[in-house]
């Protein structure tokens, strides 16, 4: 298994993910205090004895190959790399046009290593697997193609492929995502559908073949899900789930649940935050068979300072607070703040995620925030106790109300956000997020300053 060659697609734009998307690729988005999104899969790759990964990258991939070039290092050796591989249109003038056509573009990747078999895994979700486990059963199948499967609702499906199987786990039908009312659910299950992971080991004789039909059909999108897939379960190629319930992790408890996330979302990415804080986590970072290796800080150990004799500030409750924080009298409820923060005397946050170099000033009361790197929030300011305000203050505010703070970000206590000029630049010149500046033009002001300069005092 370790001659297996595992490709990455870590290329996609993220777009429900703005405006943390909106200047990085969805893989390098900061997650959980101190991770990158795109160190969950390759943590799962490494541990599981896998050494000879490509990261095809795409949108916005300079800070995620910053990432991989300064913290990603296997010890050297020829059968042994961790290597981001940008679009290079090697067979069309255009840039990926699907996730087959962003595989075909490299198949001189695939054809130059020979391997019998190809992992082809998403850069962008949260979740632990023992990738070797997969490989095995996709072998003792003899398949032309494994996808690892997970059981989602029906209104959840709706962003998936969903997948119909036999009594033995060969795929009958596959849906790429269908309405909810058209979904397909599990017999005897009418509110929960079989979904794919977007995690596939083909054969790689077969995988090449497929992607050179494909790329000649002028029909397809070249999309695994769309095209790929769907032919192969018309066509009779061996294609066979694989079930994601049935991974075992090594350390994990005989008990715990597998866990996944697709984080697609600013409310679920969110969720997913704060499910690493839990008392009992769903995911636990704490498994020392299984770490999560990402870049190493030089930053000093957490600091946190009482205020005086009220004792009832200084106090952080269910709360991950990584290198180089200080919480200086201040209370934190519920909370993921990331390197580097300073949270002041008589403040309250509650409910938020600090991504990193934060600032919040005293006396702040903060509820319901995301803020991105480099924020800082000045003395006083409330924000999360009253929505309809809120919803009327801040530009960026996700469907359950959680206010987002964009990178540089600086909020006064009063009056419309001050923004960074490169980050209006790149809001501006996203469709995503773009209308929405243009409706609301009175929520922020552009500031002569780089969204990457020192967070200012508060």
């Amino acid at each position: 298994m370790a001659r297996t060659l595992a490709m990455i697609m870590a290329g996609g734009k993220g777009t429900r993910l703005t405006p943390l998307t909106s200047y990085r690729a969805k893989p390098a988005v900061p997650f959980g205090g101190r991770y990158r999104i795109i160190d969950f899969v390759l943590s799962n790759f490494i541990n599981s004895g896998y050494h000879r990964i490509k990261v095809l990258t795409q949108y916005m991939s300079s800070s995620l190959i910053t990432h991989l070039n300064r913290n990603w290092h296997l010890g050297g050796g020829l059968d042994q790399y961790i290597d981001p591989v940008p679009a290079q249109m090697r067979r069309g003038e255009h840039w990926y046009v699907g996730t087959a056509d962003s595989v075909y573009q490299n198949l001189n990747l695939i054809q130059d290593d020979h391997a019998e078999h190809v992992a082809v895994f998403g850069g962008d979700h949260i979740y632990k697997i023992a990738v070797d486990q997969m490989e095995a059963c996709h072998a003792e199948l003899d398949a032309d193609l494994t996808i690892a499967a997970y059981p989602a609702t029906k209104e959840e499906a709706s962003a998936f492929g969903v997948i119909e199987v036999d009594t033995t786990g060969r795929i009958t039908g596959f849906q790429e995502k269908p309405s909810p009312a058209e979904a397909r659910t599990i017999p005897g299950r009418p509110d929960t559908c079989l979904v794919s992971m977007g995690n596939y080991f083909f054969k790689r004789k077969v995988l090449e073949e497929l992607l050179i039909r494909d790329s000649e059909d002028p029909t397809s999108t070249h999309d695994f899900g769309k095209d790929i897939i769907p032919r192969m379960v018309r066509e009779g190629f061996k294609v066979f789930i694989y079930d994601f319930s049935t991974n075992r992790v090594p350390g994990e408890s005989v008990d715990a649940e597998p866990y996944w996330r697709d984080v697609g979302t600013i409310d679920s990415f969110f969720d997913a935050n704060m499910d690493l804080r839990a008392v009992l986590p769903a995911f636990n970072l704490y498994n020392r068979k299984w770490p999560i290796r990402t870049a190493m800080y030089n930053l000093p150990p957490a600091k946190f300072v009482l205020a005086g004799k009220q004792r009832e500030y200084g106090q952080v409750i269910d709360s991950l607070v990584c290198e180089g924080t200080i919480v200086s009298g201040a209370v934190l409820l519920n909370v993921v703040a990331g390197t580097d923060c300073y949270f002041h005397r008589f403040a309250s946050i509650e409910n938020s995620v600090m991504l990193g170099q934060i600032r919040v000033g005293r006396s702040c009361w903060l509820r319901n925030v995301l803020a991105d790197h480099n924020v800082s929030i000045a003395d006083g300011t409330t924000i999360g106790y009253h929505p309809d305000q809120d919803r009327q203050r801040f530009p960026f505010v996700s469907p359950r109300g959680m206010i987002v703070l964009p990178k540089g970000t600086h909020v006064p206590a009063e009056g419309p956000i001050e923004v960074p000029e490169d980050m209006v630049f790149m809001l501006q010149q996203d469709p995503a997020v773009s209308d929405i500046l243009k409706a609301r033009p009175e929520s922020f002001v552009s500031v002569q300053r780089h969204s990457n300069d020192a967070v200012r005092a508060v």
